[in-house]
Order: C-alpha cells, then structure tokens, then sequence
C-alpha cells in the first residue's frame, strides 16, 4: 500500500496494492495494522454507502461535539472528494485538500476528525463507501457551504445539484468558534 500525505497534516490518501488478472482484481479495503502504519489508528464502528448521480454535491458536513474521523473510497463512478480543516487555532485553518476517487483508482481518503468533508459526482452515477470513527449524532451533525470563497475550493463542477440542507449551510466564518472543533498541537 502507498500513502499519499496532503498538504493537510493528517489528511491521507491511500493507494493499497491490486491484484489483478483477466478474471478481476482483489485489494484489502482496510487492513487494521498497515492502516496504523500510515497513521491512521481509529477504531471504526459505523460504515455507510451513499449512490449519487453526475452533479450531484454533498458536502461540506462535520460533527461537533462527537467528531467522525472518515475512511472514504468509491466503490462505481467517480468522485472529486474534498477535506477543509475547520480546527479553531490550526495552523491550516480553513485549507482544503482534494483527490480524485475512482473505482478505477481503488484509492481511500482518509479524512481526520475536526475536518470538514464532501464530494462531488462526475460520473453518471458513484458508489460511494465511508466508515466512521463515530456514530452519526443529529444534534452535533452541522456543515459549511460548499462554496465559501474564503476556503475557495477548485470544483470540478459549477452548478451542482445540492440538498436544500447544503445550499443554506453557513459560511466558515460564520460558524461560532463553540461550534467548531479545536486544534490540539
């Protein structure tokens, strides 16, 4: 397996190695130990699929308090996924990193607790897969408009088909310092 750092200390991307012949491909999706190895020691205990079609944008959501750490790949299609670090007092405060995920690539994304985190559709459709390092929790679940020009995230798309939800989420800079989470040196 290969580990790709960010410019984002924590935020990893992940390519683990294929086998692959005229009959198909096989690849560990998480291996405990290599995945500690490359920095990523969480436990997991809630794993998710979402499926999407081209254009469509989910993102960008966090939890605070209750954070989630998350492992993403996609399983169909294509994505352009995407991490903001949302850390009070880091010293990457409101940065963001992106990769693209493919099927193809069978790469993961790891995307660290006290981040923000979306993705957009490019293909007809994606299957998207994520396990989390805590359960969903409604009343800290919250978000930051994908489009904030302050963070200036490069979408690959203009015009995104959003949940009502997304398009009203706040600015980063008008999310209250209680609600986000802080950065431990």
């Amino acid at each position: 397996m290969k580990v790709i750092e960010t410019r984002l200390p924590g935020a990893v991307v992940i390519e683990p190695q294929v086998f692959g012949d005229a009959r198909g491909f096989f690849y560990e999706s998480y291996n405990e130990a290599k995945y500690r190895e490359a920095g990523v020691d969480r436990r997991f205990v809630q794993s998710n699929v979402s499926r999407s079609a081209r254009g469509v944008l989910r993102g960008l959501h966090y939890q605070w308090p209750n954070p989630q750490g998350k492992l993403v790949s996609v399983l169909e299609g294509e994505v352009y996924d995407v991490a903001v670090d949302i850390r009070h007092g880091s010293p990457t405060f409101g940065q963001w990193v992106g990769a693209m995920l493919t099927a193809e690539n069978h790469r993961h994304f790891w995307i660290p607790e006290g981040f923000a985190h979306g993705f957009c559709v490019l293909s007809e459709f994606a299957t998207f897969a994520y396990q989390c390092t805590a359960q969903y929790d409604a009343k800290a679940d919250a978000g930051v408009r994908w489009n904030d020009a302050a963070i200036g995230i490069d979408w690959p798309i203009s015009e995104p088909l959003l949940s009502d939800k997304d398009s009203k989420a706040p600015l980063l800079a008008d999310v209250a310092v209680e609600r986000l989470p802080t950065y431990m040196a």
